[in-house]
Parts: structure tokens; C-alpha cells; sequence
């Protein structure tokens, strides 16, 4: 089959349907290695947009290629934990061993090799992706085995097999983890209490978004729908790209059908006739796997027409692979991203509830909120709302990595001690710990009696440990290229307030920076928690802006001292902050991975 034969294949098998473009695009690609000119323009032409939008949505993600870049692909994923293990020296033996540069592509075409953002395999790091496929627990040994494999062109195929296992690293159940249903007991639970009854279950439960922001999810199943229309739309938000998250990996892995029931049961409730996973690109691996637990359901009449012999219940699923773009965490941006467009949020003249994906309500959830929802449909709100704070009901998936003896997931009844969960990990020797992610809060020894809540210390998920090696400064300097580098450019506080971090940080580390770059640093938060369009931008500065005011000596070392300089007040550039954003230093903050 030519390369046009196989373009038209594709389109034929989405039905040129330009929604579907991030699809097409992915499969394009996967079967001829990139998307060169010719193959955007016949794509375009396929599905009636002008090959200016699609090149649009090709340019936007990291995983799409509009030039050439290897027949394997390699990426490295560089989160700081990554680092922490070693990344950086596996990866620059890699590149001697093949003679390129990184970020290049040899001349024979034959391979490239790069970094790329948080894969979601903290706790197995360092880890890498192979043409897209993960690779955790890399070694030098390793890197010798795979340098050997590129070399002689051995298909992936042939790869040693154990290479590509990903294993879930569970240490701590509770409810969630060890639900016990078997598959249809939560919808036929959620059917016989009827639509508006489950809602009001949810609604006592006390249910929250369990991807950061924290929204009563009761509330918004009740607002889709009352909303007008005939036909409404559920999305399971699986982009789970915070730096150090990789709880919501070990749902779609060992209970989809968990997950994949409570987007049924919020179907049932709200009168959806569609459903959406959106997966993260970092999780292709799980892609066929989940596909054959939708068939399954459908076999056993849990998806499809009439499911459980309810006329008229008619509700389906499909996956939508993302492609490399941290935005598309947020809920808008991944409607975009679902319509085939660029991932950039949306401007909010309308909620989702009202108009979401192609202008109809939408419900979407996070895959941890979703999972939750079987328990409240199974055991009652009540029930639900038995365990965990007045203001966190129920238990919170931990995604803990870093300097800890066991990393892997942990379950826990909101408002455990950040102490206990240092404990229980085996972390020794404990100097701050990041929770929720790049864009979350940097907690102190004095702050380990804090507890896990939305009323104390706010979790997407992420508990990143750095032992008293570790240097503050560089740690916020990785998550300020990390923004740097994820920025959509929508708006320019964020555009361009991402870009100066990222340098005045590079500036401080290498000891060049001085008491006017601090100041500097103080006005891009302000300027940027007040301004930027999404979550994203709002949360970028947040690791900077606590590392300065917790660990002051880690920049203040690097300094140039020069003598004509003022002594830097930082009590009162603090005071300054506060006035200006009305944050205080109880970390709150909005997290970009789900507005959901």
C-alpha cells in the first residue's frame, strides 16, 4: 500500500470526519513516521479543513512531527525526579554511543533522540519513549542493549519484552482501591435509585473533583443536566500531565471498568448518549488494552443500545488520544483539543455544562472523580461522606516519588499528614515536599503536620519527596522551563511571563543573578497569578514563589554581591504579594490539570 493508499485508509476510517483530526493525525503518523507536506495537504482535503488548521493542530503538539525525526523516536523523560535518578547521564551516554547530538536526528534518518515532558512513570523512572512506547526503570546496561537494537534496526516488536513493563506499584488501599464490584453492580445500582436521586447521592456525598480544582461533582452533573438540548456529552479527563502524577495511570490499568462505569452512571444521570476518554499521549501503551475492555462491555450489554435493558439508554464510549500538550489538562483547552483544534482554553463566555464539545452540554470529570462515582452509586452519599474532613469527603489517590524508599500510589481518607505519608513511603532525612506538582505548593519540615484536604493542603494527585541534597532553587528552575515550555502562547502574561522565569532562573543558577532578578521574580507572580487567561499561567510561578520564600538561602548564595546593591527586604516584598493577588501562604491554588 503507497503512502496516499494508506492517508486515505485512515480518513476513510474516521469517516473524514474533522473532529476526529488528533486521530487521524496520530495514525497517519504511526504508519508512515512523520507528516510531511503532501500528507497534511491530502488530510485537509480529506476533512474539508484548509491545510492551514491542520497544520495548525499538527504544529501544536510535541507528538506530532512536521518534519522528520528518526524511525525510532526517542524521548526521554525529563522530569525533575527523573533527573533525580539519573536521566540526564543515561541520556547523554545514549547520544555518545550513537554519535548525535540531542534534540537531532542522525543523517542516516535512522534515529533522534530528546527530552520530553513528566511521562507519568515517576515512581519507575529514569523512563523513557520509544516511538511513543514507555519504557520504564532505564539503565546504563540498558541504554547499551538499546543503542545495540537501534543500530541493526530491530523492529520494536523484538524488543526485549520485559522492557515494556509498566508495573502499578500499589501501597496503599482504601475504599477505591479495594472497591470490590464486579462490572455492572454501580450502574445497576444507579439505575434502580433513577437519574435524579443518583445526582442527589452525589450532591450528599460531598463528592469533589479529585483532579485539583476541587468542583462539588454533583453540582455539575445537576447543571448538564438541566441545561437545554436534546443530547449531552460525558469526558473523562485522562491527560493527567502534572509533573509527578501518575495516579490516575493505575485506574485505567487495573479497574477501567471502574472508570469506565462511572462515565456510564453520569450518562444515565445527566441523558448523555456519548462518551469521551480523553488519554494522554504518554499512555499509547494502554490504548489496545482499554479498547478490548470496551468491547468487552459492550458484549455484556454495559455499552451500546438499551444497556441493561433500559429502552432508550442508549450510551457509548470512545478514546481520543492527546498528543503531548500539558494544556489540554484543562478542561476547555481538552474540548478543543477533542474538536481536532489546537488545545488552547477557551475564552469562558459559556460554561461546558451549557455549551462544551461542538456547542452541546458536557460533563467532564476527572478519571479519579468518575471511578468515584461507582462507590456513591454502590453505597450511598452517606456512606460516601463517612470518611475523610467536613470539607473532603472521602479517600485521595497519592502519587508519591522522589527520595522515598517505596514509591507508588497510596489511598488514604482526606486529611492524613503530609508526616504519615513521609512515613509510610520511607522517606529519611525529609527537606521539603512539592504537592500537586510543578504547579502545587513546596512544603517545609515546620509544614509536615499539614494535612491533605482542600481545606489545608490541595492534591491533583502529585507528593514529590526531596531529601536535604537536594538543591530548591534548581528544583523550581526545571518547573519554570517546564512552563516555559508547555505555555500555549494564548496570552502573553503567560507567553512571554514563562519565557523571563525560565531565564532570570538560568540567570540565579549559574551566579549571575542578583537582588533586582528577585525583585523581578516577585513581579511576574503578581503580574501573572492576576492576568493569565487559564490555570496554567496562574500556577506557573507558584514553585518560585515558594521556594523563594521558604528556602531564600538556595538564591541567595548564587548571588552577585555587589555593594552598591540595597539589602533585599523580603518580609516586605512578601507583604507586596499579598496585597497585590490576596494570596496568602496557605498555598491555595487552582491546578491546571483539571478544572474539572
Amino acid at each position: 500500500m503507497n503512502e496516499n493508499d494508506i492517508i486515505l485508509s485512515v480518513l476513510a476510517r474516521h469517516g473524514n470526519d474533522g473532529t476526529r483530526l488528533m486521530q487521524i493525525l496520530r495514525e497517519t503518523q504511526e504508519a508512515l513516521g512523520w507528516l510531511a507536506p503532501h500528507t497534511l495537504t491530502t488530510i485537509a482535503a480529506g476533512i474539508g479543513w484548509s491545510r492551514a488548521e491542520v497544520e495548525g493542530t499538527a504544529s501544536f503538539y510535541s507528538f506530532f512531527h512536521i518534519e522528520p525525526r528518526g524511525r525510532y523516536r526517542v524521548l526521554w523523560s525529563d522530569n525533575i525526579t527523573d533527573r533525580m535518578l539519573g536521566n540526564q547521564d543515561l541520556m547523554l551516554q545514549m547520544c555518545q554511543a550513537l554519535w548525535l547530538e540531542p534534540g537531532r536526528v542522525s543523517e542516516d534518518g535512522l534515529v533522534s533522540v530528546d527530552t520530553t515532558s513528566c511521562t507519568g512513570l515517576c515512581d519507575q523512572g529514569p523512563a523513557v519513549l520509544v516511538n511513543y512506547r514507555a519504557i520504564p526503570r532505564m539503565t546504563a546496561e540498558g541504554v547499551e542493549q538499546m543503542v545495540d537494537l537501534i543500530c541493526t534496526g530491530t523492529p520494536l516488536s523484538d524488543w526485549p519484552a520485559e522492557w515494556f513493563n509498566v508495573v502499578s506499584q500499589v501501597r496503599r488501599k482504601d475504599r477505591l482501591l479495594d472497591h470490590g464490584l464486579v462490572p455492572g453492580q454501580a450502574l445497576l445500582a444507579a439505575i434502580e435509585r433513577g437519574p435524579e436521586a443518583m445526582i442527589a447521592e452525589l450532591k450528599t456525598s460531598g463528592l469533589r473533583g479529585r483532579g485539583g480544582a476541587g468542583f462539588p461533582a454533583g453540582q455539575k452533573w445537576e447543571a448538564c443536566r438541566n441545561s437545554p438540548g436534546a443530547d449531552r456529552i460525558v469526558i473523562c479527563n485522562a491527560d493527567e500531565g502534572e509533573p509527578g502524577t501518575f495516579k490516575d495511570r493505575i485506574l485505567l490499568t487495573d479497574h477501567p471498568d471502574q472508570v469506565f462505569e462511572g462515565m456510564t452512571i453520569a450518562a444515565w444521570s445527566i441523558k448523555a448518549s456519548r462518551g469521551y476518554v480523553y488519554l494522554r499521549g504518554e499512555y499509547r501503551y494502554m490504548l489496545e488494552t482499554l479498547q478490548a475492555v470496551l468491547d468487552r462491555r459492550r458484549a455484556a450489554g454495559l455499552l451500546g443500545r438499551n444497556i441493561l435493558g433500559q429502552p432508550g439508554f442508549d450510551f457509548d464510549i470512545e478514546i481520543h488520544h492527546g498528543a503531548g500538550a500539558y494544556v489540554c489538562g484543562e478542561r476547555s483547552a481538552l474540548v478543543e483539543s477533542l474538536e481536532g483544534k489546537p488545545g488552547r482554553p477557551r475564552l469562558r463566555t459559556w460554561s461546558l455544562s451549557v455549551k462544551g464539545f461542538l456547542g452541546l452540554p458536557t460533563d467532564v470529570n476527572n478519571v479519579e472523580t468518575l471511578a468515584n462515582a461507582c462507590l456513591v452509586a454502590v453505597h450511598g452519599g452517606a456512606w460516601y461522606a463517612g470518611v475523610g474532613t467536613a470539607k473532603s469527603s472521602g479517600t485521595k489517590l497519592l502519587s508519591v516519588s522522589g527520595d522515598c524508599a517505596r514509591p507508588g500510589v497510596y489511598e488514604y481518607p482526606y486529611g492524613v499528614t503530609v508526616a504519615q505519608v513521609l512515613a509510610d513511603c520511607g522517606a529519611t532525612n525529609t527537606y521539603a515536599v512539592q504537592v500537586s506538582g510543578a504547579s502545587g505548593i513546596t512544603l517545609t519540615t515546620e509544614e509536615f503536620g499539614r494535612r491533605i484536604s482542600f481545606e489545608d493542603v490541595p492534591s491533583g494527585g502529585a507528593f514529590m519527596v526531596f531529601d536535604r541534597r537536594r538543591d530548591m532553587l534548581e528544583m523550581a528552575r526545571h518547573f519554570s522551563h517546564f512552563f516555559a515550555h508547555e505555555s500555549c502562547g494564548f496570552c502573553t502574561p503567560c507567553r512571554v511571563g514563562t519565557a523571563v522565569n525560565a531565564r532570570l532562573m538560568d540567570k540565579l543558577a549559574a551566579g549571575h543573578g542578583s537582588v533586582y532578578d528577585i525583585n523581578e521574580l516577585f513581579k511576574m507572580h503578581r503580574l501573572m497569578q492576576g492576568t493569565s487567561h487559564c490555570g496554567l499561567g496562574s500556577t506557573a510561578t507558584n514553585a518560585i514563589h515558594d521556594t523563594l520564600t521558604k528556602f531564600y538561602p538556595a538564591y541567595q548564595r548564587r548571588m552577585k554581591s555587589l555593594d552598591f546593591e540595597p539589602a533585599f527586604d523580603l518580609d516586605s516584598a512578601l507583604s507586596q504579594a499579598r496585597q497585590m493577588t490576596g494570596r496568602d501562604d496557605s498555598g491555595a491554588h487552582l491546578s491546571n490539570s483539571e478544572s474539572t
